[in-house]
């Protein structure tokens, strides 16, 4: 711990942009900071701070040793409470990515009361519908939707989420309310592509066809790659939708958005927790997935 020291040091120091400042926060003589942040460069061989007689600044190569500091010292935090039980406050930084749906209208309503269980914890969140690299951006934990497609990766199934095909108003009024599979061509119907990146081919019309399920492409010519824009489409009467009813369901309520061929629903979607191997679940992440299953599970099937 005492090799830690000059860590903690730095990173007070940064943080606070004053020698000062932080040897009164951490009770030492300012002399005592500066030195052992002038010795941690010298053992670093690179400047991690630019020093005026005005302001401290972290330099480039301080910004990314400040980051990964941070990291490394609440990992020791992590491992001097392993034992300690839950009444020891979670510290540090969680770093997580949410589908941005379910973040919009599920789990960020949700949030203000683990922020309140857990006041000492950093939440950085990501909201994207592309599939993050958990290792190469640095998450500590992500809620996928789909297949995992990655073995290396540790995941923890919570369930999934039902299917609703669903269209406007105006549009059913244009092109007339489908009542089978081939309505869907007799009628000339159209859908909103999606796929995660733009370009990829989109996914097609998914319906059960006996013990498994099919795929029909239908002409569509709006292609996007973010859930709000492709319910959005759908609201504006630019073709059928495929998606969750966790997200659609305010709009079928409302009646701004209607449901068709309730019997050829696409498969349901499987929803994990994904982490890497690369670290063992730190007591913060366990605890926020502990909270978002709960969070999620009434609207899982």
């Amino acid at each position: 711990m005492q090799n830690l020291q000059p860590i903690l040091i730095f990173i007070t120091v940064a943080e606070m942009g004053s020698f000062t400042h932080a040897a009164d926060s951490l009770g030492i003589q300012k002399g005592r900071a500066s030195t052992a942040v002038r010795k941690l460069e010298e053992d670093l061989g690179v400047r991690l701070l630019h020093r005026t007689t005005r302001s401290v600044q972290l330099t480039e190569d301080g910004r990314v040793f400040h980051a990964r500091a941070r990291d490394l010292l609440a990992e020791v935090d992590d491992l001097h409470s392993m034992f300690a039980g839950d009444q020891v406050a979670l510290r540090g930084r969680l770093r997580v990515d949410l589908p941005s749906e379910l973040a919009r209208t599920t789990i960020v309503p949700a949030l203000p009361a683990f922020m309140e269980t857990y006041p000492e914890l950093e939440l950085e969140m990501s909201s994207t519908d592309r599939q993050v690299d958990l290792v190469q951006e640095g998450f500590d934990c992500v809620l996928r939707l789909g297949p995992i497609g990655d073995e290396t990766l540790i995941a923890r199934p919570l369930g999934k989420l039902r299917m609703i095909n669903a269209a406007s108003p105006a549009y059913l009024a244009r092109y007339g309310v489908p009542l089978s599979l081939e309505d869907l061509k007799r009628q000339e119907h159209r859908v909103v592509h999606f796929s995660p990146m733009l370009g990829a081919r989109p996914y097609g019309w998914e319906y059960p066809d006996r013990d498994s399920y099919a795929t029909l492409q239908l002409p569509g010519a709006l292609h996007v790659n973010n859930a709000q824009t492709y319910e959005a489409a759908a609201l504006a009467g630019l073709g059928l939708i495929q998606a969750p009813r966790i997200g659609i369901g305010q709009y079928l309520e409302s009646g701004t958005l209607v449901e068709v061929l309730p019997d050829f629903r696409r498969r349901a979607l499987p929803v994990s927790l994904v982490v890497a191997h690369r670290r063992n679940l730190s007591r913060r992440v366990r605890a926020f997935m502990k909270w978002i299953a709960g969070v999620l599970t009434p609207y899982l099937e």
